[in-house]
């Protein structure tokens, strides 16, 4: 059986797989393929276009495919998809079809969360090749020394009728640094995504869950809910624009939501969905993207040469396949037209949302707040001696992490393999942290039908090969059974998660952690004796005030009145990141003024406005810097 090295550039693998380290990415990818496939097909004859997911979540790894009964692939066909570039799209060899120009999308999406294999049924030839990493690293393909005739099994397993075709493509999550949704999170989030939802309006997508038993599945149709909303410009408000001599037409509705709308993401609600022929491009507001005035605006523009001009070569999205490509010429003229015709309505909603009675933060600029205040108010108790009776709150800090990597780790979390197959599960521990005389306690939860070689409760740090790695043997007897393995060295700890399967993959790749992952650590109040208990972004109803402070509620209070607050603060009243060195501006003004006064205070010169001032600049010399690079990150 030949193992053949994919013939791409690894490097580009390596970055390509990165960005699809993420189960809805990866999804989102081989969905939009099936679409492709089936729009295709229906240039012919008409198709139900029925596409289905399925998803088994286990607690440190995930199986996942997505089965279309289209056109199928030949292994030709397969083994030209195994390579990168325009050259080998449909859209390159003049098809109309198509999201993308690159031809990455399916090694991404494998690569990105693990290994897996493609299954496909055309002309009655059943094609497989299995996609993983080999012992150096690099990325492999199997193709099975050739195709071969199906058998009906094989179009049973694929939710084919005798003599159709199709594609199945499954894939073992088994990078640790890919997060595995819930299984109802998972609808949420491909429900609502917006590269999907043309696709949701026009074929029947279901997910099945794979952890529940066969008799009880029943699966869950995926559908957008548009939001409930009125008409502002359309329906199929036709514009135009210009460009090298020719008129391009598109269609614009554009609705306002009479509730919030997700305003950021995969799952954003609000902006024009940028639809040519089936693709979905984009979803954003061009010139207006992320301005006040847009919060509860959404709706469709659709343009027909968006794709054209994609098909002759033009980078009308970008290399990273996140949007269109505003800086090649055609996709700027056709954004300037679209925002020219929004261009009433956003300014008309901006005069309407303008005004907000309180704002929020994001979870990152509040936890950098929160630092701020917890370094001024050690600063009063420990360098200014000021001691304040119980209030509402103070803070105290857990532990940070220490940016090590771990004592030890397996290579892989989850161990997805088949039935009657040896496979090695290895274990890397970080040796110059450990002494020689330190013991490894091998703690193996494993069934009866898993056997592992060697079977040896303790290993001595010391007797391990110098890059630390400790492995072993296993192999299955019996589908579906299930255990872990756990090894200890003293407070240290590493477990893996082992699942025999049927119909696994003979070959799998491993993923190597580049560090311990570092969670947000939020301050924690629970005592009552702090100068600064908080902060507020609060309407004062005056635009003079743009910061004061709280004495009864010993807050922090940003006033949203004032003009270059408002300015950053959106319609659904979400203070901007971009505006922190604002922030820290107005915190450093009323912290070295509140200083500055309760230390005068305590002095003969009580009373001074000079003394004040002289304080509340001398506070700011000394504390502004640090108080800055805080709230910058640094």
């Amino acid at each position: 059986m030949a193992i053949l090295t994919l013939p791409v550039d690894q490097r580009i693998i390596d970055i390509d797989s990165q960005r699809f380290a993420s189960v809805e990415k990866a999804l989102v990818e081989l969905v939009t393929n099936s679409d492709d496939s089936y729009s295709r097909l229906e240039q012919a004859l008409p198709s139900p276009g029925t596409i289905t997911i399925r998803y088994e979540r286990h607690d440190r790894g995930a199986v996942i495919s997505v089965t279309d009964a289209a056109e199928g692939m030949t292994l030709d066909r397969l083994r030209t998809v195994l390579t990168y570039g325009g050259a080998h799209s449909q859209l390159a060899s003049g098809g109309t079809t198509g999201r993308g120009f690159f031809g990455r999308g399916l090694k991404q999406a494998v690569f990105g969360l693990g290994h897996g294999w493609v299954e496909s049924i055309r002309d009655g030839r059943l094609a497989r090749v299995d996609l993983f990493r080999d012992e150096s690293g690099s990325y492999v393909y199997d193709d099975q020394d050739g195709d071969r005739a199906a058998a009906s099994g094989d179009y049973a397993a694929l939710g084919l009728e005798p003599g159709g075709h199709g594609t199945r493509v499954t894939i073992v999550v088994d990078n640790p640094q890919v997060t595995l949704p819930l299984y109802r999170s998972l609808v949420t989030a491909l429900s609502g995504n917006f590269y999907l939802r043309d696709i949701l309006a026009r074929r029947r997508l279901t997910l099945i869950n794979g952890n529940l038993p066969r008799r009880r599945v029943v699966p869950t149709p995926l559908r957008y809910e548009e939001p409930p909303s009125e008409l502002l410009l359309g329906p199929g408000l036709v514009g135009s624009f210009d460009f090298d001599g020719r008129r391009h037409d598109f269609e614009l509705t554009l609705r306002k939501a009479s509730a919030d709308l997700i305003l950021r993401g995969d799952e954003r609600d609000s902006g024009l969905l940028v639809v040519s022929g089936t693709a979905v491009l984009d979803c954003q507001f061009f010139r207006f993207e992320g301005q006040l005035g847009t919060e509860y605006l959404f709706g469709t523009v659709s343009c027909p040469d968006l794709v054209a001009a994609l098909a002759s070569g033009r980078p009308v999205i970008s290399d990273e396949r996140e949007g269109l490509n505003q800086k090649d010429p055609f996709v700027a003229a056709f954004a300037a037209a679209v925002s020219e015709v929004i261009e009433p309505v956003v300014e008309s909603e901006r005069l309407r949302l303008s005004h907000v009675d309180h704002a929020s933060t994001s979870r990152r600029t509040e936890a950098l707040l929160q630092q701020v205040l917890g370094r001024m108010n050690r600063v009063a108790v420990e360098d200014l001696g000021i001691v304040l009776p119980p209030g509402p709150g103070t803070g105290s800090y857990g532990p940070f992490p220490t940016g090590r990597p771990a004592l030890l780790r397996f290579t892989t979390p989850f161990y997805f393999r088949p039935v009657g197959r040896d496979f090695r599960v290895t274990l890397v521990v970080d040796r110059p942290r450990l002494l020689d005389e330190t013991l490894l306690h091998v703690e193996p939860d494993l069934p009866a039908s898993v056997t592992i070689v060697p079977d040896e409760p303790r290993v001595r740090v010391g007797d391990l090969p110098a890059d630390g790695r400790l492995s072993w043997t296993l192999r299955g007897s019996e589908a579906g059974a299930k255990g872990r393995l756990r090894v200890t060295a003293g407070p240290a700890a590493a477990s893996c998660e082992i699942v025999i399967a049927a119909d696994a993959a003979r070959h799998a790749g491993h993923h190597e952690r580049s560090g311990p992952p570092r969670p947000h650590v939020p301050w924690d109040q629970d005592n009552a004796t702090d100068l600064f208990a908080g902060f507020e972004l609060r309407n004062l109803d005056n635009d003079i005030d743009r910061a004061v402070y709280s004495p009864a509620e010993r807050l922090i209070i940003v006033n949203t009145e004032a003009p270059t607050v408002r300015l950053y603060v959106d319609g659904q009243g979400h203070f901007r990141d971009s505006a922190r060195l604002l922030l820290a501006e107005l915190f450093l003004d009323v912290i070295a003024g509140e200083l500055a006064h309760r230390y005068v205070d305590r002095t003969l010169q009580k009373g001074d406005a000079e003394a004040y001032e002289q304080a509340k600049h001398t506070f700011i010399r000394r504390y502004g810097l640090e108080i800055h690079r805080i709230l910058m990150g640094q």
